[in-house]
């Protein structure tokens, strides 16, 4: 049984990874394909994110049937050799579940649209309040309205989402044991680990007008939250002590998730939260440009990572997904200090307590696009906003800056494998455009490379499974309302790590407080360091990583 919290995940975006058969989209064959390259980074865990058949309205997330392998990312014999040739290198796979809603084209669906009433009690319909008039003012997380009316039905149902992915009814036992069956059938496939698509939104409360915002709280960590995710558990992995979980938790609370990844709550066996990615919003809007906020984002890590701890949950912990822009354009340099912000960025979140989680691409310092053109993007999302925006009075210009920053396909180009076309990923017409600079970032440059991004990344996977101390150590900020530095102690029966990060690209003295005599460098993303007595002379984006002798 391998222990969660000395693993490391790797996050892979099957259409984006590697292509095998020059078709422009990456497929599962692909993955199988580069299972030394994920081996040589010492990773424990993949997860896949959806390769189910989908009409791809939101890239697989609009799941129309849990049990077969969509044709564009191969069969269920591909899926079987992955997982076969995955074993042999003792990497274990994580599938992603999308049970909060379903693709329009789900059967289940085509049958309540049918008039099938059993089906019909899948999801949620409504009456209107009045001709024209949505059973409530919610608004879906893509924009407009949550609501789709039916006329023939004269009814509307409820897509917290696209307008194509109308949501479940978990108020229905048969529902809740439809979805305990799909993940049974995995787990017969022999899945070793799930990740729950915006789990904390089944329950839903009353269905009522907001007057305060966009209808979330009438939805998240909703009033039967916690039993459904207790009776998922006993209905399925649950019954296999080996299987590891995880939730995508939206705009969720900290004491919901004490429960939702308590060591003896028997729902999951981490949350992911997202509200230290939102320090460069305004307020829950993301849709704009403002400057990160260093304070609040070192406040909410620290709150998360002490309290968790205290409460005996665990964290997932991550800066990237396909969700998210790529960390080293967001809070990172793009220019010079590429390598050491990339480097620096992996140390805060590697030495964190909780299961780090790697994002394809992020092992090698991947940057954003720079997309320019909506003709580039591919996101629903992205391509329902750009049109927002200018509703509201944006120019083009400033929509396109807008989403340059914050587009999910800033993290949805391919991986850049080789400096040779479309950077190796495809020999056909890529789905997406490869970014521009995979003639300088690509894998084939930094795998042999001791001073590259992917081997200190490998460092890191390598100093969790070496050390208890980052494997299972309390946190400890440390002068947690420095201006531009990042640092925090981890303890655990008498051994003491000191994690110290420079998050900005200027030069910084910092006075510890106390005489660093005491301590070794384990680890750098500089070959020199400059300190004595008290005194650090950290360098730009200068990460070191000390522990107490």
């Amino acid at each position: 049984m391998k222990d969660f919290r000395k693993c490391t995940v790797y996050q892979i975006y099957p259409k984006s990874f590697y292509d095998s058969n020059g078709d422009g989209l990456g497929d599962l064959a692909g993955v199988t394909a580069k299972l030394d390259y994920i081996k040589a980074l010492g990773v424990d865990y993949i997860w896949l994110t959806p390769f189910f058949v989908s009409p791809q309205k939101d890239n697989g997330y609009d799941v129309e049937d849990y049990y077969n392998i969509d044709p564009r990312y191969g069969t269920m014999e591909d899926f079987e050799e992955l997982s076969a040739q995955a074993k042999k290198r003792g990497i274990r796979l994580m599938l992603d579940m999308v049970f909060n809603h379903t693709s329009s084209r789900n059967q289940w669906f085509a049958k309540a649209m049918a008039g099938d009433e059993k089906y019909k009690n899948y999801y949620i319909f409504k009456k209107g309040k009045g001709p024209g008039i949505p059973p409530t003012n919610w608004e879906s997380k893509f924009g407009g309205s949550a609501w789709e009316y039916l006329p023939q039905m004269d009814e509307y149902y409820l897509h917290l989402f696209d307008v194509s992915q109308p949501d479940l009814n978990w108020d229905n036992e048969e529902v809740r044991r439809e979805v305990a069956k799909v993940v049974r059938f995995w787990m017969d496939k022999g899945v070793q680990g799930f990740r729950f698509d915006v789990i904390n939104l089944i329950s839903k409360g009353a269905f009522e007008d907001d007057d305060q915002g966009d209808g979330r709280r009438f939805y998240t960590d909703g009033p039967k939250i916690h039993e459904y995710l207790k009776e998922l558990n006993a209905l399925s992995f649950g019954q296999n002590a080996d299987i590891i979980t995880v939730g995508e938790m939206s705009s969720t609370t900290m004491e919901n998730c004490f429960k939702y990844a308590g060591a003896d709550s028997h729902e999951l066996s981490m949350v992911f939260n997202f509200h230290h990615l939102k320090v460069d919003f305004m307020g829950n809007e993301k849709w704009v440009l403002v400057p990160f906020d260093f304070k609040k984002l070192k406040d909410i890590l620290f709150d998360w990572q002490v309290n968790m701890s205290d409460h005996n949950a665990w964290n997932a912990v991550f800066w990237c997904n396909h969700d998210q822009p790529r960390v080293v354009s967001r809070f990172g340099d793009e220019g010079i200090y590429w390598k050491e912000s990339a480097k620096m960025l992996a140390t805060v979140i590697h030495c964190l307590r909780g299961t780090p989680y790697i994002y394809q691409g992020e092992e090698l310092g991947m940057t954003n696009p720079g997309f320019t053109d909506i003709s580039q993007y591919r996101d629903v999302e992205s391509l329902n906003h750009f049109q927002i925006l200018q509703d509201k009075g944006l120019n083009k210009q400033c929509a396109y800056d807008i989403l340059s920053v914050h587009s999910r396909d800033n993290s949805r180009t391919p991986v850049q494998w080789t400096d040779e076309e479309n950077g190796g990923f495809t020999t056909g017409t890529p789905w997406i455009e490869v970014n521009k600079n995979y003639k300088t970032i690509n894998a084939a440059s930094q795998v042999d490379d001791p001073d590259s991004v992917f081997n200190y990344y490998r460092q890191l996977v390598q100093l969790r499974k070496d050390n208890d101390v980052i494997a299972y150590g309390d946190v400890v900020p440390v002068d947690p309302h420095h201006p531009k530095i990042f640092a925090y102690e981890r303890n655990y029966e008498g051994r003491q790590v000191l994690v110290v990060c420079n998050f900005y690209k200027t030069p910084e003295i910092w006075d510890l407080g106390r005489d660093l005599a005491g301590y070794k460098v384990i680890l750098s993303n500089y070959a020199s360091h400059d300190f004595s007595g008290t005194a650090i002379k950290l360098k730009p984006y200068e990460s070191i990583i000390f522990e107490k002798v």
